[in-house]
């Protein structure tokens, strides 16, 4: 049975929840997918860095059970008040890193450091920040080409919905010419209580009241974080190369209740929609910005903080899939499925090289 020792770098909402998984569903993992989980290390800026690579490795119910706040890693065998998120990720014998710490989207620090550390270490790295992703994608990739090791982050875009591993996988045989989505529940969701009749304020405070907006709404509402996630697939999915002075941004923060509520009465309605096209001389063009949409537009039904993709293709015409675009535990999903994606090109490498030598 192979056994995957993972470091987890960065232990809020979604790395806890991708411990809570390995903690309660491991031994269905393992049975279901043929490999196992072991977490040998663990960073976090305020509870330090606790790492454990003998035996079971760190035995995840007790941490589980303290309350995030509380966490102290200074007590504990094996444990530092210190995160020491370089040492971890580069000395820690650790097959996989699970980076879930913060990112500026100016320049993707702290994560794009943990991620390259990781594969210069020649260790495995999946990630859910955007920034390093969107900004520094092919360098990143390339790099994890040279040390032969993966650099997975289904999670960058629609959290546990698999948008880039169905583009990649699904789409075999066709041309991707396009697609445009709602890719930020919080800002779908405040257009959907602007059309009940809330002012604008009124419904980012409900929204940040369910969890759904973060304390500082403006990455969301102002279409940042969807630029990000347009220039991830655009680079991925269309094979360009956009960088964010190439993807025009508006926000939905100059929309009013009265212009949501008077597109609804005309069979309108208004959402913040990420876009990219490929155009017949190979170039693409992006934006993100809110437009209304007719009732019949495969976009125009989603409500609340839920995302949709549609995909326009060659074969089949429009292919839409959707699905949570945020949630801990959703989140946590893109991460476990970032790991079976390890799994299975690990796997596949080992087979092919098993038949080269036998031949």
């Amino acid at each position: 049975m192979t056994r995957y020792d993972i470091a987890l770098i960065g232990f809020g909402g979604v790395n806890r929840a991708l411990a809570e998984l390995i903690a309660a569903r491991g031994d269905a993992l393992e049975a279901g997918l043929g490999f196992a989980l072991r977490v040998v290390a663990i960073t976090d800026l305020r509870a330090g860095s606790l790492v454990r690579t003998d035996g079971d490795g760190i035995a995840l119910a007790p941490l589980l059970a303290v309350a995030p706040g509380e966490l102290d890693f200074s007590g504990m065998a094996g444990g530092s008040p210190e995160p020491r998120n370089a040492w971890v990720i580069r000395e820690v014998p650790a097959d996989i890193v699970a980076e879930a710490t913060f990112t500026n989207p100016t320049d993707g620090e702290p994560a794009l450091s943990h991620v390259r550390w990781a594969i210069e270490a020649g260790k495995h790295v999946c990630t859910t920040n955007k920034g390093p992703v969107a900004l520094h994608g092919p360098a990143l990739k390339e790099l994890a080409r040279q040390a032969g090791v993966s650099f997975e982050f289904e999670g960058t875009v629609m959290s546990g919905t698999p948008v880039l591993r169905t583009a990649r996988r699904m789409f075999g045989g066709l041309a991707v010419h396009g697609f445009e989505g709602i890719m930020n529940g919080t800002s779908n969701y405040v257009l959907g209580r602007l059309e009940s009749g809330l002012s604008f304020a009124d419904a980012v405070a409900e929204a940040q009241a369910l969890g759904y907006a973060e304390a500082d709404p403006t990455a969301d509402v102002e279409g940042y974080d969807v630029q990000l996630k347009v220039m991830i697939l655009a680079n991925e999915v269309l094979g360009a190369d956009l960088r964010r002075v190439d993807v025009p941004c508006t926000g939905i923060s100059a929309l009013t209740a009265e212009d949501v509520r008077r597109a609804a009465a005309e069979g309108l309605r208004w959402k913040l929609v990420g876009s990219a096209e490929r155009h017949a001389d190979g170039g693409v063009t992006a934006r993100v910005a809110p437009v209304a949409l007719p009732a019949e537009h495969p976009l125009a039904g989603v409500s609340g903080p839920t995302n949709a993709l549609a995909f326009h293709t060659d074969l089949l015409g429009t292919v839409t899939i959707g699905g949570p675009g945020a949630g801990r535990t959703e989140t946590a999903y893109a991460l476990l499925s970032d790991v079976i994606g390890i799994h299975d090109r690990t796997s596949a490498g080992t087979a092919i090289l098993q038949e080269a030598r036998r031949g």
